[in-house]
């Protein structure tokens, strides 16, 4: 799934592309796509609106309207965003589409169908739950302290719940927690001052360079012009089980951590006191 730099790559690639043009009509073939309204309803709503900014908030991209109202797009597992000319063939694929008022469209290709698509008078009726902006200035070390002291749960999932933080999902998660070196079941309630710190610290630094190297095209993910990512080269341990940790040289793990498989190494990040048990843990 896109996390908050695939998504933020999205936005700064489509920005230029759609900002200022008019959708005079969209095309729907996976009426699932659409979340709300019906699919016949967005069509006749969305037809003569302008596009005046694009944005993100957590992994969701926002496209705000004028005269009102906000078009948003989650990505899910396989959906990918592009601005093409009407002339090239649609893939099979592309599930939805709008139609712009200088020949192009914008196009939702979403192998998996899992994608959602939303038109709103207000972006919070979608986004209310979110949590925080990891790389906003009202994101800090003591913000994070008070969200996990009150807390009894293994540190990553608490990571990729999108109601505590938004935008974090499984890669940046595993590369955060490596660069604090904080093993993946510590509990949230265990964690040091001094580690809370470097926590913090991680996060904003890996989702920056995430950002930076224009997102990780571990799976199915690429840019909107169909070029790879490139921070899949420079992942420290998500997915590199069996190969040496990039900071000590010991050989990287995997796990099953809150359902998910997780990545660390164990000498960088050991098991201390206030971890979860083991038996929570599957190989």
């Amino acid at each position: 799934m896109p996390e908050l730099p695939e998504v933020e790559t999205f936005v700064r690639a489509l920005r230029p592309a759609v900002v200022g043009r008019t959708i005079i009509a969209m095309h729907n073939t996976w009426p699932r796509h659409i979340d709300r309204p019906l699919p016949g309803e967005l069509a006749e709503r969305i037809a003569g609106r302008r596009i005046d900014a694009v944005n993100r908030r957590g992994k969701f991209l926002l496209f705000n309207l004028t005269p009102s109202g906000a078009l948003v797009i989650h990505l899910r597992m396989s959906g990918h965003l592009s601005v093409v000319e009407r002339s090239e063939p649609r893939d099979k694929h592309t599930h939805t589409v709008f139609i712009l008022d200088n020949d192009t469209e914008l196009r939702f290709r979403d192998t998996r169908k899992f994608g959602r698509v939303y038109l709103v008078d207000d972006p919070q009726e979608i986004l209310y739950k979110l949590g925080p902006e990891p790389l906003s200035p009202d994101f800090t070390p003591e913000s994070l302290a008070a969200m996990l002291a009150d807390r009894k749960r293994a540190i990553k999932p608490f990571l990729l719940d999108q109601t505590m933080i938004a935008g974090i999902g499984n890669i940046y998660a595993d590369e955060a927690l490596h660069y604090a070196q904080i093993h993946p079941q510590r509990r949230t309630d265990s964690l040091t001052p001094a580690e809370i710190k470097r926590l913090h610290a991680g996060i904003q630094y890996v989702l920056d360079l995430g950002i930076k190297r224009e997102g990780a095209s571990i799976s199915t993910y690429v840019k909107p012009d169909g070029e790879m990512g490139d921070m899949q080269n420079e992942v420290a341990v998500f997915r590199r089980a069996g190969q040496p940790c990039p900071r000590c040289g010991a050989t990287i793990e995997r796990i099953v951590v809150g359902g998910r498989s997780t990545h660390f190494c164990p000498l960088c990040q050991p098991n201390k006191k206030g971890d979860i048990p083991k038996e929570n843990v599957s190989p």
